[in-house]
């Protein structure tokens, strides 16, 4: 199904994430810590530019690459998996799709070089109901002047920009949302606490507050209250990457129970010759193959420039479902030790 680039480009980041991403995954998970030392590496293998044009400073590649990317990091490290996909796939694809040229020189540089940007459409009443959007950006003299808060936004606490939508009329039928490109610098800028969570603790998540926060007319991103059709847009694209990081997180814990189960002996013989074993190792790789089959069809619908929105959905579903029967196979293959490793 792949082509030969392909599969090339998979054994240079699988070699890539064994050696550069692996073995700090389980202490990042465990010290909920954001992998700094892996933003330099990562940069340089271009996974942070992989859709930004080599016009702005990217490395760019086709979406079933990039899919392959997100896949095999996450296959060591979900943590790292959902960082690149938020960056390339909520925060550079907007800006390239639908920002100004003055907006792509100005932010993708910065993104192609290892600055993360994010993705701000979430709110406690609001994300999928974007009519529940409380944020409001209000025009007073010479730009827009924000106020509400963002909700669960991956690396919040590191992006340096972030693209939020809010609504710009007063009216409470107008439930029209536009969106921003703001600065974490910004006056009336602040990150929340940082979410204590139960997966991907590597990954930074938290809150963003903007309190008055003045936004120059040139940071609006695409036309008045077109934001929920361009956040639509993008989460197209998102879905694919989140479908490939659940597809690498499975493969993982596939990777994992496969290893215990011909290592560890019992009743002097492998547990993999035990046919209950094989069983559910046979049904973990047909269900991931079937999401990965999934996943590279889709991501090969947008490199041809054909529609994909409804298949976008069912690899998020399917791949992330999958993983989740993955993940509780494989502890039970290893028993006790599955649920403390």
């Amino acid at each position: 199904m792949l082509e030969k680039k392909h599969e090339e480009y998979r054994e240079k980041i699988r070699a890539f994430c064994l050696e550069k991403i692996e073995p700090l995954a389980a202490e990042l998970d465990r010290d909920q810590r954001f992998p700094d030392e892996h933003m330099k590496p990562l940069t340089e293998m271009g996974l942070l530019s992989a859709l930004i044009p080599e016009k702005y400073g990217g490395m760019p590649v086709d979406t079933v690459s990039y899919v392959i990317g997100v896949e095999e990091a996450s296959r060591v490290c979900g943590s790292t998996g959902i960082m690149l996909a938020a960056h390339n796939s909520l925060g550079t694809f907007p800006v390239l799709h639908f920002g100004t040229e003055e907006q792509k020189q100005k932010y993708l540089p910065r993104a192609a070089q290892g600055e993360l940007m994010a993705f701000g459409l979430s709110e406690p009443d609001a994300g999928s109901d974007a009519g529940g959007t409380r944020t409001m950006a209000i025009k007073k003299d010479d730009c827009w002047v924000m106020n509400g808060s963002k909700s669960w936004i991956t690396s919040a606490t590191k992006a340096f920009a972030t693209i939020a939508t809010a609504k710009t009329s007063d009216d409470p039928n107008d439930k029209a949302i536009t969106c921003f490109l703001v600065e974490k610098d910004w006056e009336g800028y602040a990150v929340g606490k940082k979410e204590n969570k139960l997966g991907l603790r590597g990954s930074d998540t938290a809150f963003l507050h903007f309190d008055d926060m003045r936004v120059p007319f040139e940071n609006q991103l695409g036309e008045v209250g077109q934001g929920f059709k361009l956040a639509l847009m993008t989460l197209d694209g998102g879905r694919i990457s989140i479908g490939a990081m659940a597809l690498g997180l499975g493969q993982g814990a596939l990777d994992c129970a496969l290893k215990y189960a011909t290592d560890r002996v019992q009743f002097g013989k492998p547990i993999s010759y035990n046919q209950g074993i094989q069983h559910r190792l046979a049904d973990m790789a047909t269900e991931l193959e079937a999401a990965r089959l999934l996943i590279y069809e889709t991501a090969m619908l947008k490199d041809a420039k054909r529609p994909f929105s409804r298949q976008s959905a069912m690899c998020k579903l399917y791949a992330s479902e999958a993983a989740t029967r993955a993940a509780t196979s494989a502890m039970t293959i290893l028993g006790s030790i599955g649920y403390y490793t």
